[in-house]
Parts: C-alpha cells; sequence; structure tokens
C-alpha cells in the first residue's frame, strides 16, 4: 500500500534532495571540470554542462609516472593498515566484549583517551621511532602508524558489535558438540560480518585520504602516496599556468577507488551501520 505524500512529508523530501544536491554539486563540479580543456575552464561564465568534452585531461595525468607509482603505494599501504587494523581491533573488541580481567575499564577509558591526542603532537616521536627501525619511506611504517592511529576508534566500533551477540548462542552451540573455537567461527564470526565491513571502510578511508603523517615520514619523491603527489602535481602546475582541468582530473582518479571500494561493500555496510545502531 503506498504512503500518500503529505504536506509535511512533501517538505522534509524537498529539504532532503536540496541537501543531497548541494552535497553533490561539488563532486559534479570536480568531474565536470575534468573533461573540459583549460581554456574553457578559464572564461568568467561557467560551464555546467561538459559539451564536447573528452578525456585528454586523464589521459595528460596518467602519462606522468608519479601517479601510478604514488597509486600502487597508497593501495599497499591502505589494505595493510585495514587488514591488520580489523585483526587487532577484533581480537580487542572481542577480549573486552567476551572476558572479564582486570583493568578492563580502564583499557575502555584509554582507547577514548587516545583517540583525544591531537595526531600533530606526536609527528617527531612517530618521525623519530620509523628513522630508529629504518622504516621512513617505506609502506610498511607507515601503515604500523595508520593502524595505530585507527586502531582506538576501530575497536570501539567493533565492541558494539560483539557485545550485541549474545554468548548464548555459543553456548548452546558448543551444548550441541561444537568446541568454543568451532561455535565462534560458525556461528558468532558470520554475525560479526557487517561490523567487520563497517569498521573496514572507516580505516580504508583514514588510511587512503591521510595526509599529514604521509607528509612527515614519507619524504622521498618514490615513496610519496596519492595526497602528497597530488599536492606535488598541483603545485607542478603553479610553476606554470594552473591547468586546472588536469588538476580535477587527477582529483577524480584519487577518488575512484573509494568509489570502488563503496561499492563492492555497500550491501554489507549498509547492515552494518544500522546493526551497529541497534546493538551499541
Amino acid at each position: 500500500m503506498r504512503r500518500r505524500l503529505t504536506p509535511g512529508r512533501g517538505l522534509w523530501t524537498l529539504l532532503a534532495l536540496t541537501l543531497s544536491a548541494v552535497w553533490a554539486l561539488p563532486v559534479y563540479w570536480m568531474l565536470n571540470s575534468s573533461l573540459l580543456p583549460n581554456v574553457v575552464l578559464q572564461k568568467t561564465t561557467p560551464t555546467l554542462i561538459p559539451v564536447g568534452g573528452s578525456l585528454d585531461n586523464f589521459a595528460g595525468v596518467l602519462r606522468d609516472s608519479g601517479f601510478l607509482r604514488a597509486l600502487a603505494v597508497s593501495l599497499a599501504v591502505t589494505l595493510l593498515t585495514v587488514a591488520a587494523a580489523i585483526v587487532v581491533a577484533f581480537l580487542g573488541a572481542l577480549a573486552i566484549s567476551r572476558f572479564r580481567f582486570r583493568g578492563r575499564r580502564s583499557f575502555v577509558l584509554a582507547l577514548l583517551l587516545i583517540q583525544m591526542l591531537p595526531a600533530e603532537g606526536l609527528f617527531i616521536a612517530q618521525y623519530k621511532m620509523m628513522s630508529s627501525l629504518g622504516l621512513l619511506n617505506q609502506v610498511l611504517g607507515l601503515a604500523i602508524l595508520y593502524t595505530a592511529a585507527v586502531v582506538p576508534f576501530t575497536v570501539w566500533m567493533l565492541r558494539g558489535f560483539v557485545a550485541g551477540v549474545p554468548i548464548d548462542l555459543e553456548e548452546a552451540a558448543m551444548v550441541d558438540g561444537l568446541s568454543r573455537t568451532q561455535a565462534f567461527l560458525r556461528i558468532t564470526f558470520p554475525l560479526l560480518a557487517p561490523g567487520l565491513v563497517a569498521s573496514g571502510v572507516y580505516a580504508f578511508l583514514q588510511a587512503w585520504n591521510e595526509f599529514t603523517v604521509a607528509l612527515v615520514v614519507m619524504t622521498e619523491e618514490q615513496a610519496r602516496t596519492l595526497p602528497l603527489w597530488l599536492r606535488g602535481f598541483v603545485q607542478g602546475s603553479a610553476m606554470r599556468e594552473t591547468d586546472w582541468g588536469q588538476v580535477m582530473a587527477a582529483s577524480t582518479l584519487v577518488a575512484v577507488p573509494v568509489i570502488v571500494f563503496f561499492l563492492l561493500v555497500q550491501s554489507r555496510l549498509s547492515s552494518g551501520l544500522v546493526g551497529g545502531a541497534v546493538k551499541g
């Protein structure tokens, strides 16, 4: 049965559509500008529809050898960060949700306090630590720093999912003859999959878009991540007349992996966010 569109509901719908359009405008403007030549972009009259546009700006970006190198570095760092953060955070969330031990409340409080520390206050210590370990300009070194940054919030996020799965389910499976490990893997773990996906999305976004930590520890050109490469690309354009078409094309290419990742995990992410809201 279809709901009738009341004036109040119609007003809220209009407001939601307006807010969505405002949110989507910068993304559309970036994509629109990436398809237009610099001569058109420099006109005082904006071009809202890229009629006669081309992919020349994208071709120009892809010809830059630094882009593919930075893409490989960012992918390696991000995938390592996501994998390590999920494993560590999952074990931590499982410990504080399923077991009672001395210092448990202090550990949970420490997670919140760590999140309040400004990242800039750790730069010197992080640089010295990576330098002493020989991990400056190394994918592994940056992945370690990113993992340490995202684990506290990821543990807090997963804690709600783990606590929301009744332990009675595992105990019932153990009565049926399964061991504790088998009961967890067969019963509890599948129910936690949406939470793991939601946590993975958070870790992915933090690692993919991070700029300041990478700026400190990835000082060599061949070790730059995509955000660092994009800054260098814009600064390189500033030495001459800025080619805003190529800058927008580069920004679009940087955003593509995030979009692809979201499309792959969209269904799991939706259920994970709803589940976390109910269980947390």
